[in-house]
């Protein structure tokens, strides 16, 4: 009887992709990069192994959202003192740190246990088109 194969993080081949988020819809391309870092696509995917890819994302600042969004959304922050609540709206939040954006909702597209940190720790996320993961030659998605 032949037994399943579960594959170790020594068996996985992993990749490296650079994906461009000017102009993409947000929760669109949140849902693409969780699938990636979390290797839903391979053959050798199991829920509970780190199987997934690395992720670069570019021109974080160009990122839409559809609707009144861009008017609406909030981010909440709390810095743990009495009266350290804050809630940012979209637009300030995208002109100061557009990188948050895409993190944070990633972050709550991937599975909530002790592998999430460890594939954030995956992600790169920059501003602007200039990024620093060369060294990994990530191929362009589109």
């Amino acid at each position: 009887m032949q037994k399943t194969f579960i594959p170790k993080r020594k068996d996985i081949k992993e990749e490296c992709y650079l994906i461009d988020a000017h102009n993409k819809i947000l929760g669109r391309l949140a849902t693409q990069i969780a699938n990636l870092l979390m290797g839903k696509g391979k053959v050798c995917y199991v829920k509970h192994v780190q199987c997934g890819d690395r992720v670069v994302i570019t021109n974080a600042k160009g990122v839409k959202v559809t609707g009144r969004k861009a008017d609406t959304k909030t981010y909440a922050h709390y810095t743990g003192y009495p009266g350290g609540y804050e809630e940012l709206p979209f637009k300030e939040v995208l002109s100061k740190h557009p990188e948050r954006i895409i993190e944070e909702a990633v972050k709550r597209m991937l599975p909530k246990n002790r592998l999430r940190a460890k594939l954030l720790k995956r992600l790169h996320i920059y501003a602007g088109a200039e990024h620093e993961q060369a060294a990994h030659k990530p191929v362009v998605l589109n």
